[in-house]
């Protein structure tokens, strides 16, 4: 039973392990995107707004607070500032004129782009010193993880 207990409390080490260095991790890759944020004119949070019309298209300002866990009017005047620099712009639902979504516009596509690739070239950076199997390993498992947590 001793044993048992070890082998518990063992797993529990490695555990916290991997949470405190995916924190660290996570950590280092947002005060790097950070960093490259400061040579564009947008904030942090509204890099966040655009990056989730990136990947998921045109989306109303419930849809964005929600994703972005901010309340209402603190997206709204999230939008409003990124609709003056025309990075967004506010449309009509095709389908339900009542409804208003918000679009992503070239520019904030092409910020998007430019700062995920930046990031992109850093984290290739970093793993210069793993195999290729290693990454490869590490992808898969990453990837595992993202799943298993989403379900």
């Amino acid at each position: 039973m001793d044993q048992e207990k070890a082998l518990v409390e063992k797993d529990l080490d490695i555990v916290a392990d991997i949470e405190k260095d995916l924190r660290y991790i996570a950590g280092i890759i947002k005060q790097k995107g950070r960093e490259i944020l400061s040579n564009y004119t947008i904030t942090p949070p509204q890099f966040v707004a655009l990056q989730w019309l990136f990947e998921e298209g045109d989306m109303t300002i419930g849809e964005l607070s929600n994703k972005m866990y901010l309340a209402f009017s603190t997206t709204t005047d999230l939008v409003d500032r990124m609709e003056k620099n025309a990075l967004v712009k506010r449309v009509k639902d095709p389908n339900d004129r009542r409804v208003v979504r918000i679009h992503l516009l070239a520019e904030g596509e092409r910020i998007i782009d430019e700062v995920i690739k930046k990031r992109q070239v850093y984290l290739k950076e970093v793993l210069r010193n793993f195999s290729e199997d290693e990454v490869i390993l590490l992808k898969d498992n990453l990837m595992r993880l993202h799943q298993d947590m989403r379900e």
